[in-house]
């Protein structure tokens, strides 16, 4: 995969991150967990370019991502779709979704793991982390996707690298 700047980046992010689907991975090589996520964006904050997204608070992988100071989005082609739908509907404390979904671990400069199968990878250093709050969150949303009152939580990442396959 070769850098480019984040600035270079032309893809459409509604259609990478609601339709596509993303991968949240964080960990090291030898032991990370990701999951699946259709619920981000991308943007700018703080003077750098950075990626939003949100993972309930059952998830493994927010063990991981709340452990690390990285971690990474990556972006698949349709080939993908069934991996993706196995890291989204498995725990990694059940199975190894790595390995059940043969992807290739690779490190960033930072240490942050993703996959080598991945169409581009977007590797994030973790700058802010905050709970939803329920009481802010308007009546229809809440029934809708919190039933079971599970509340996302947010984590902003400054973008560090975007690494993209030749």
């Amino acid at each position: 995969m070769r850098k480019i700047d984040p600035k270079d980046l032309d893809r459409n992010v509604f259609s990478l991150i609601g339709d596509q689907w993303m991968l949240i991975t964080a960990g090291t090589a030898e032991r990370c967990n990701t999951m699946t996520a259709s619920w981000g964006g991308l943007g700018v904050i703080w003077g750098a370019p950075a990626a939003t997204c949100y993972i309930r608070p059952q998830r493994y992988t927010k063990e991981f991502v709340d452990r690390e100071d990285h971690f990474t989005l990556a972006f698949f082609g349709e080939g993908s779709r069934e991996a993706l739908q196995l890291c989204g509907s498995k725990s990694g404390r059940d199975i190894d979704k790595v390995k059940a979904c043969g992807f290739t671990v690779r490190t960033a400069d930072c240490g942050a793991p993703y996959f080598e199968e991945a169409e581009l990878v977007l590797v994030c250093r973790k700058r802010f982390v905050q709970p939803m709050d329920p009481d802010r969150i308007p009546q229809d949303i809440k029934t809708k996707w919190y039933p079971n009152e599970d509340h996302h939580i947010l984590y902003i990442g400054e973008i560090l690298e975007v690494l993209v396959k030749d």
